[in-house]
């Protein structure tokens, strides 16, 4: 792909699940010794791969969280298999199918027709304007043993608009001027191998991420609220604008394929 792509030095082996559904992987940062930031930003003009398809909004919808665009920054640490999809299926809008996390549960669970290696994208606004969210290479799913599932594929993600910067053509002009327009800068947080708390979801609440007592990310059951903290899984960052604690705006859940 072209474009930059910025990413710290780092050697890592992506985890796979155990029989006990749990994740293992082995992650080593040659520059920031034992530190757990594993951060990934990119900011792309162009795109090799080809355009997504968003399926499934209706025509009344007015919060729409994705556009193809953010759909290809998101992309850009998925496995390859998974970006190659080209259809993005809706399973969940909080604004088509109510603020309900049994709901959420119920309409990403696999159907029988279903393909069987897919990815989900977990998409949220809060209330102000950020877009944060997940992927995972399964859905959400409450767990009655009390544990973490998900494999060394998922990651968190946080995207923000930042200004059109263009080259100036002539040396007596200003280097850089900015444009008229914004983009999409996608910053993402690979899993780290330094635990195995990928994905964690009860029948009251949905999470990703842990370490420390703090989860990465964490939503209530009425997907109204939301916390995010910096987590030794994905060596996040708070992914809300709002700062750790957030309201949930409109939140969706994509399939990927």
């Amino acid at each position: 792909m072209k474009g930059t792509f910025n990413r710290w030095k780092s050697s890592w082996s992506q985890g796979t699940s155990d029989t006990n559904g749990t994740s293992q992987g082995n992650y080593t940062d040659e520059t920031e010794g034992n530190s757990t930031r594993n951060t990934v930003s990119s900011n792309y003009d162009d795109q090799s791969l080809p355009p997504v398809r968003l399926n499934g909004y209706l025509p009344s919808t007015k919060k729409r969280l994705l556009t193809p665009e953010m759909c290809d920054e998101i992309r850009t640490l998925m496995p390859t298999r998974i970006q190659l999809y080209t259809d993005w299926h809706l399973l969940y809008s909080l604004e088509q199918h109510g603020s309900s996390l049994q709901s959420l549960y119920h309409n990403v669970a696999p159907k029988n027709n279903s393909p069987l290696r897919v990815g989900y994208v977990l998409v949220i606004r809060d209330n102000k304007h950020g877009i944060f969210g997940a992927y995972c290479n399964e859905p959400f799913h409450p767990t009655s043993d009390r544990r973490y599932y998900g494999n060394g594929e998922c990651f968190l993600w946080k995207m923000e608009k930042v200004p059109n910067v263009r080259i100036g053509n002539e040396k007596n002009h200003q280097d850089h001027m900015q444009g008229d327009d914004e983009k999409w800068q996608f910053r993402g947080y690979p899993y780290t191998g330094i635990n195995e708390f990928a994905i964690y979801c009860q029948s009251n609440f949905l999470s990703m991420g842990a370490g420390d007592g703090h989860y990465g990310l964490w939503c209530d059951d009425n997907l109204l609220r939301g916390v995010s903290n910096p987590s030794l899984t994905y060596g996040n960052d708070v992914l809300s604008r709002e700062g750790k604690k957030f309201h949930i705006v409109a939140l969706e859940v994509w399939r990927v394929g």
